[in-house]
Formats: structure tokens, sequence, C-alpha cells
């Protein structure tokens, strides 16, 4: 299958340090990828330089075929890769209804019309129900975001995500945050994200990592140093040394 999602050895140095050193990765339709590393490891850098937010000193960054390694954050979204933030970025005052609203008609490219006109605009509303329903917060539509729990903000950054029909999603710690008896709906929305959608996932939980990934990726020191199977990681004895540390010698070694 063709790599919806691709990055050829990627490099950025900050003051002479290396903290992305010669990454590359590739992704199809449909694949689910956590990307995993100690702190410091320069996962951040890496995701900013994959939606250009940061340029690279050398290498390319491809999407579905296409060298986007010039082309500004925005252009990226247009093309398909969408970024759900670590830190929620929803505004406090506006309903869930218009953060997906406002998504919808950023991608048709109508956002030049009033914006304060989308409840008379039948198409949208229907999809953003949908997208709101299949996140199970179709309840809180008309509430402010300061008026939802923190767990219900992290589903509405992904509907917001989900409106701008991505094809690879990248998630920026989904659960991070979110209380215990929360994390369970933010896991089945992302069991939920339609099968050909390539996710990649920024994840500190092990336990999350385990139960969402098909493939596992370990950044330490900008490098990649494992790229395989859930199973094989916790067996990898450079991923024990650089980040798993004990937990390659609970339960999920076996």
């Amino acid at each position: 299958m063709n790599a919806v999602f691709e990055v050829a050895n990627l490099k950025k140095s900050f003051g002479g340090l290396a903290v992305t050193n010669d990454v590359s990765l590739s992704m199809a339709p449909g694949d689910r990828v956590a990307l995993i590393g100690p702190n410091g490891a320069g996962k951040t850098t890496f995701v900013n330089l994959v939606t250009g937010n940061l340029q690279p000193d050398s290498g390319d960054v491809r999407l579905a075929g296409e060298t986007v390694t010039k082309v500004g954050a925005n252009g990226r979204v247009k093309r398909g890769l969408v970024r759900s933030f670590q830190v929620t970025r929803l505004f406090l005052e506006m309903t869930s209804a218009e953060h997906v609203a406002l998504a919808i008609l950023q991608r048709q490219g109508r956002t030049g019309r009033m914006f304060g006109n989308f409840l008379a605009m039948p198409d949208v509303m229907d999809e953003v129900s949908e997208l709101l329903s299949t996140l199970g917060i179709a309840h809180l539509m008309h509430r402010k975001v300061n008026e939802i729990a923190y767990g219900q903000q992290r589903l509405l950054e992904i509907a917001v995500a989900m409106a701008l029909r991505p094809k690879v999603l990248l998630l920026d710690e989904p659960a991070a945050g979110v209380p215990q008896s929360d994390t369970g709906r933010i896991e089945q929305a992302l069991a939920d994200l339609p099968a050909d959608l390539a996710v990649l996932m920024i994840e500190h939980d092990m336990d999350l990592v385990f139960r969402f990934a098909k493939r596992v990726v370990v950044l330490a020191a900008g490098t990649i140093i494992f790229d395989g199977s859930p199973a094989d990681v916790t067996k990898d004895a450079r991923v024990r040394e650089a980040y798993l540390g004990s937990y390659a010698n609970a339960s999920h070694a076996a």
C-alpha cells in the first residue's frame, strides 16, 4: 500500500545539538502508530517539523507522495495532515458546535462568510451533530467550553480535528490530564476513528500505547532506536535501557 505520510532523513539541530537526527518514518492508510520516548528525546521537535511549524535543516516530509517540506502549517492541514494539540487550544467562550462548525467552514473554504450564521446552514449543522454524536458529546453542543469537563474538552478537540477530514491524524497525548474515569471515553473515540485514517499518537501512558498501537516507534536522543510491534518493544535491549526501565519487566513483557 502506498504511503500516505512519509518523512525521509529529517535533521534539525539547535546550537549544534542534533535534536532530530536523520529520522525516517512511513505510514500507510489505516496505520495506528505510537511514538514514544523519554523526555528530551525530540518528540515535540519532530511533531513541529512534521506539521510545518519548524523547518528542518535537511530531509523531507511527504503527504500522499507530494513533498510538502516547504509548505506551511495551513497548507499541510489542507492536504490532510491534522494535529490534535497536547495542550487544549479551545476558546473558552465558544460552544462545542461553534468549534466544530468553524473547522468545517475552514475545510470548505467558507470562513469568509458570516460565521455567526452557521446555525442556519443545514449541511454544516448536520455534520456538527454527527461528529459530536460520534464522540458522545452531542448533548454539549451549545455549551461553552468553559462549562464542560476537561475529558469532554479532549473529545471536542478530536471532533474538531476530524471535521478537517484528515488523512493523517497526529494525536498529542490525547488522554493527558483526563481523569481515570473518563479515559475509557477517549479510548473508545480512538477505537472509532475511520479505519482508513493513518494515526500517529505521541503518548507517555504505556497502557494506552499497548491498547491502541499496532506499531511502536521509539525516539531517543533524536534518533529512532526501534520501529516494530508492541509485543517486541518491551524485549528490545536498547529501548529498555533508554526508556521503559522497570516497565519492560512488568506483565507486558510476557
